[in-house]
């Protein structure tokens, strides 16, 4: 059952300051990548150059999965194919099942998420630790991604640290740690908020469970077909200490991953972090071409109906997203709404599609979440038409059931009127009337246009009196 967009985001506004400080939080973002681009002459060429080569690669992905797994293969890793979420979760437990692992660490994966991995393997009795800082903030608030990029960015630091006090047993150890390294720090002059004490604290409590797992997971933001390198970007390191202390590295990557080489890397690299974080690049980018000496590494390639997108003539060019969330940063929508307004995991442009593809009837609700403003195609850095695609798919909502009654009366009404001239023109002259209405009217539950924002005033000559009469004196 479709849940209207419209109806979560009405919920979020009830807090107009919360609503102000995460619409400035990610515009700034986009600020910030704005900075990053104007600072490079060939920006422009770089995303030409981007768009050119996932066109390639996934016009010819039969060719650079069979490449990878060469590649791969020859390097030493274990190279596993998944049909879907139920074989991919099936694969991952039967290798955590093979070397008896009892506690997982990861970093950040949106695939995982796509298949719910951490539940399938929790329910299995394994213990999964997500890594990533707000990640693992969201996994012991037992709340989801509200961002793909910045996933907890939503949570205020008095929330993080209630949490961290009723989640983590030696809070107080580690808070007493924290002022034995830093004497020059008062405990009552600190914040309990502090977020700089509140990383610390994490950082231990981290620290202890990289040290204890059997098994590291991360996800891939490139998988290189030349020489089977998997490429995984991070601004905190939790990647590396997931891979280096484990003995078993395993790799969830969606088969849309694949680049073709190091050359094409380069193209990457250069605008994955600009476009995400407004950063030159980030902090750790880590090849994994094999094994660590004694240990296995293992990559699962997931289709889970990418290979549908891929054949899907209007919307296949979705597949070249590489998740840096610039289109979410600039969305005027998601950053009024926030993610948990839409009902596909994956929230703001490349969300709504995302979900259109999977379960166009479950996640319909969300093509609704959208101005046309074109901005998430202009920040994309691999020109994917994000808002040609919610366009294309609003015009599909009648066709499989989901249109909205309201709107298509709307519709129908607008059609009868633009379709006679002399009434249009009678109807301009009448909603003039609409400026001696009272608020109490105007601002009312039956006017949805009227919502958070003041109503235009009708002028009193409306475009086409004034068209014709400047067409009357070129005559």
């Amino acid at each position: 059952m479709s849940t209207e967009h419209s109806k979560k985001a009405l919920e979020y506004q009830a807090e107009p300051e919360v609503v102000t400080r995460h619409d400035r939080t990610f515009w700034n973002v986009r600020a910030k990548r704005d900075a990053m681009a104007q600072s490079l002459p060939e920006w422009e060429a770089l995303r030409d150059a981007a768009d050119r080569i996932k066109k390639h690669t996934e016009t010819h992905l039969d060719e650079y999965l069979l490449k990878f797994e060469e590649s791969a293969s020859r390097n030493g890793v274990h190279v596993h194919w998944a049909e879907d979420a139920e074989e991919y979760n099936r694969i991952v437990y039967d290798i955590l099942s093979a070397h008896n692992v009892r506690k997982v660490v990861k970093s950040k994966s949106m695939l995982t998420e796509e298949c719910h991995l951490n539940a399938n393997l929790e329910a299995r009795g394994i213990d999964v630790v997500e890594t990533d800082l707000g990640e693992r903030i969201l996994q012991l608030m037992k709340l989801a991604p509200s961002h793909i990029v910045m996933p907890a960015l939503h949570v205020h630091r008095e929330d993080i640290r209630d949490c961290f006090m009723s989640t983590i047993p030696e809070f107080g150890e580690f808070r007493q740690e924290y002022f034995r390294r830093n004497p020059q720090l008062s405990p009552s002059e600190v914040d309990s908020s502090d977020p700089t004490m509140l990383t610390f604290i994490a950082r231990l409590h981290l620290r202890e469970q990289f040290m204890t797992a059997g098994a590291g997971m991360t996800g891939a933001n490139f998988g290189i077909a030349s020489t089977g390198d998997v490429v995984v970007c991070t601004n905190e390191g939790n990647a590396d200490m997931s891979t280096a202390v484990p003995p078993l590295h395993i790799v969830s990557m969606g088969i849309e991953k694949l680049i073709p080489d190091y050359e094409a890397m380069g193209v990457f690299q250069r605008l994955l972090a600009r476009c995400g974080t407004g950063q030159q690049t980030t902090v750790y980018t880590s090849h994994f071409r094999g094994p660590k000496p004694g240990g296995e590494m293992h990559v699962v390639l997931v289709d889970n109906g990418r290979s549908s997108i891929l054949a899907d003539p209007g919307h296949w060019q979705t597949l070249k997203c590489m998740r840096c969330g610039a289109c979410m940063n600039t969305c005027p929508v998601y950053r009024r709404s926030a993610g948990y307004s839409y009902s596909y995991f994956i929230p703001g442009p490349i969300g709504i599609n995302l979900g259109m593809l999977k379960d166009s009837g479950r996640y319909s609700g969300n093509v609704s979440a959208c101005s046309l403003c074109m901005s998430c195609d202009d920040v994309c850095p691999v020109k994917v038409d994000l808002s040609s695609q919610i366009y294309r798919w609003r015009q599909q909502l009648d066709s499989i059931g989901r249109a909205n009654p309201a709107k298509k009366l709307m519709s129908y009404g607008m059609s009868f009127v633009f379709n006679r001239p002399k009434l249009y023109i009678g109807a301009l002259k009448a909603a003039r009337m609409v400026n001696a209405l009272p608020d109490c009217i105007v601002y009312s539950g039956m006017n949805a246009w009227g919502y958070g924002h003041r109503m235009m005033e009708f002028p009193k000559e409306s475009f086409h009196s004034l068209w014709k009469k400047g067409i009357d004196n070129v005559k």
